[in-house]
């Protein structure tokens, strides 16, 4: 694995604010910066950092695990904690694995809980809802059972957003270290599926044997910026698109051609143009080199449309969890009316409406409901609609309309529900809502606001959507009361 550290891709290191070189001078000399520590790691914080404690300060220590004994050299004072890297473990926890899947785990830091123990990751997941759920009071009866687990724990993404850096002579593909705008390469990653990895290889050498420019966000030259791949299990066929500061069409289309000789899988290639100066990966100018200009995939029993900036969960198997929890707990028999807020392309949402009578979904990504109206048709489900817009404005349309839902599910970003989404939402009066997130702290923030309006949590699933990560996704039941 490489490792750029050069200052010529996204600048310099994002530099520490004012306030925290202030923290750091009243600090005790024990924790000056550059002084290394000995700690025990104690427990993880909901990245999978390790955290320990001394001086009274929490310190955070990426690349540990519960019960390590290691050195770490302080790095920064932030609001809340002091930040150190990792010099050396000399006394491993008994919960790390003899030997880690990823020899550059430390490295990378891409997947923090790799080094541990499976069964210790699970349990820690698990915990990680349950305390966010006894935060509150509304909340404290529901006891978190154990992740639902899918079939493979390494080689299950298909999905991979990467960034590039370095010179067309030495290419650096891969992803952010934490914290930084340094690339770590991804030569061969055990979380990616098999093909993707293929798929990085051929395009570094692409750029290497055609000399593409890769991006120099210094001096704004290059062309090169991310590079996102998508794979089809289904079909065992790969997507492939080159985000680029500007068209480069005669570049782009030779290093599309070098790759797809040498991978036929690849049946989608696609330039997005982002000459944006911000983190945003894609543009909002799509140009196929490819004829076919989409993946077909399979999840469950639907098949679902996939194009360059459509969003489907990373692992395919943890996503049939996930959808068939949802459809399970709606126990659906024909006669419902169903609405499905923040619904992407369709997955939720058409898995269950053979067992509604309507579903309506919204979703602010206009690309994202042209893809859920082209999968209804590809599924032959014809009491679906879909509707693009902020949620929030159509939920007032809804209200307006004097419509009712007897469902609603809620799928939105980490970041949760805003409270005014929510108390729009309980006007419609549903009798269930389903709500899936992938943060089990916004999550039960959102259930607490809506436990307030007249629902009941009822039972929670987590489900293992990224293992060997600290991230996790949870469907969660609510019921509305009876009126008094």
């Amino acid at each position: 694995m490489k490792f750029e550290q050069k200052q010529s891709f996204k600048g310099q290191k994002r530099s520490h604010n004012n306030t925290s070189q202030t923290k750091e001078a009243s600090t005790s000399s024990i924790l000056n910066r550059g002084k290394a520590v000995e700690l025990t790691i104690e427990d993880l914080d909901t990245d999978g950092i390790g955290i320990a404690h001394t001086e009274g300060r929490e310190i955070l220590v990426p690349g540990t695990i519960p019960q390590d004994r290691c050195l770490a050299r302080i790095t920064h004072f932030g609001k809340s904690a002091v930040h150190a890297d990792l010099v050396r473990i000399f006394e491993p926890s008994p919960l790390r694995l003899h030997r880690c899947p990823c020899p550059d785990a430390a490295i990378c830091l891409g997947c923090p809980l790799i080094p541990m123990r499976y069964g210790e990751q699970l349990r820690w997941k698990q915990a990680q809802v349950q305390s966010a759920f006894d935060a509150y009071s509304s909340l404290k009866g529901i006891v978190v059972p154990r992740l639902l687990l899918p079939e493979r724990r390494l080689h299950y993404r298909t999905t991979a957003k990467l960034a590039l850096a370095g010179t067309h002579t030495d290419p650096y593909i891969g992803i952010y270290r934490r914290s930084t705008h340094d690339v770590v390469d991804l030569e061969d990653c055990p979380l990616h599926h098999p093909l993707i990895n293929r798929v990085i290889k051929f395009v570094s050498e692409g750029i290497k044997k055609l000399k593409v420019p890769i991006w120099q966000d210094k001096n704004k030259t290059g062309i090169l910026r991310y590079l996102v791949v998508r794979i089809s299990e289904s079909s065992t066929e790969a997507m492939v698109t080159f985000v680029t500061a500007r068209r480069a069409f005669n570049e782009i289309h030779h290093l599309a051609k070098f790759i797809q000789v040498n991978l036929p899988e690849i049946t989608v290639i696609c330039q997005n143009v982002n000459s944006s100066e911000g983190n945003v990966i894609f543009g909002t100018s799509d140009h196929f080199i490819s004829k076919q200009h989409s993946l077909k995939e399979r999840i469950g029993d639907i098949e679902l449309l996939i194009s360059p900036r459509s969003f489907l969960q990373a692992q395919n198997d943890g996503a049939r969890l996930l959808y068939e929890t949802a459809r399970d707990w709606a126990a659906l028999d024909g006669n419902q009316k169903v609405l499905d807020l923040y619904c992407g392309i369709g997955g939720i949402a058409l898995t269950i409406a053979k067992l509604a009578e309507q579903v309506l979904g919204i979703e602010l990504n206009p690309e994202a409901v042209a893809d859920a109206r082209k999968n209804a048709r590809l599924n032959n489900v014809r009491n679906c609609r879909f509707e693009s817009g902020d949620v929030s404005e159509l939920l007032d349309e809804l209200i307006d309309d004097e419509l009712r839902f007897d469902l609603v599910f809620v799928n939105p970003p980490r970041k949760g529900c805003t409270r005014e989404v929510l108390e729009k939402l309980v006007i419609l009066e549903p009798d269930k809502i389903i709500y899936v997130s992938c943060s089990p702290q916004t999550l039960a923030r959102d259930l607490d606001i809506l436990a307030g309006k007249g629902y009941r949590c009822i039972k929670v699933q987590p489900v293992e959507m990224f293992p060997q990560t600290a991230h996790l996704e949870n469907v969660a039941l609510m019921e509305r009361l009876p009126s008094k």
